[in-house]
C-alpha cells in the first residue's frame, strides 16, 4: 500500500505534462523578406485574406497561432514563385472561400454581394410606407376638423 501514494502522485504530475507533448511546435522565428517589394506584395496580399479561426480579422491582423502559420506559408508559396491568384487559389481549395475578404462574384455569393442592398431596399419600402401612411392619416384628420389648429 505504500508504493500505491507515490505512483498516484507521480501519474498526477505526468498527465499535465503528457498534453504538452501532443501539442504541435510552432516556428517563433520572425518572417524573412527577400526585399522590400516581396514584404509589400506580403502585406497587401495578408490583408486580403481572412483569419480562418478569428474571422473578423484579417491575417495580417490576427494574433492567432493558425494564422501566424498560414502567413508563414503563403511567404514560401511567395517564395516559390507562385502568384498571388494561386495562393489565393491554394488556400481556398483548403480552407474554402471564407478565407478570401472579397469572394468572387458567382451564383453562391450573391447574396452575400447583394444582400445588403436588398435589406437598404426592404428598409426604404418600410420607411416611404409608413410616411405615406401617417400623411393620409393627417390628411384625413385636416378633412374632419378643419378648424383644429387655426387660432383666430
Amino acid at each position: 500500500m505504500r508504493w500505491l501514494l507515490p505512483l498516484l502522485l507521480a501519474m498526477t504530475l505526468a498527465l499535465p505534462n503528457a498534453g504538452l507533448a501532443q501539442q504541435p511546435v510552432h516556428d517563433a522565428r520572425p518572417l524573412v523578406f527577400r526585399d522590400a517589394a516581396e514584404e509589400a506584395r506580403f502585406h497587401d496580399l495578408a490583408a486580403q485574406l481572412r483569419c480562418v479561426q478569428c474571422q473578423n480579422q484579417s491575417l495580417a491582423d490576427s494574433n492567432a497561432q493558425i494564422a501566424q502559420d498560414l502567413r508563414r506559408e503563403v511567404l514560401q508559396l511567395m517564395q516559390q514563385g507562385l502568384d498571388d491568384a494561386a495562393i489565393k487559389q491554394f488556400l481556398v481549395a483548403r480552407y474554402g472561400e471564407f478565407v478570401l475578404y472579397q469572394p468572387p462574384l458567382q451564383p453562391g455569393t450573391w447574396l452575400l454581394w447583394g444582400g445588403p442592398l436588398l435589406v437598404l431596399g426592404g428598409g426604404a419600402l418600410v420607411v416611404m410606407g409608413i410616411v405615406r401612411r401617417r400623411s393620409r392619416q393627417m390628411d384625413a384628420s385636416a378633412v374632419v376638423n378643419p378648424t383644429e389648429g387655426e387660432d383666430w
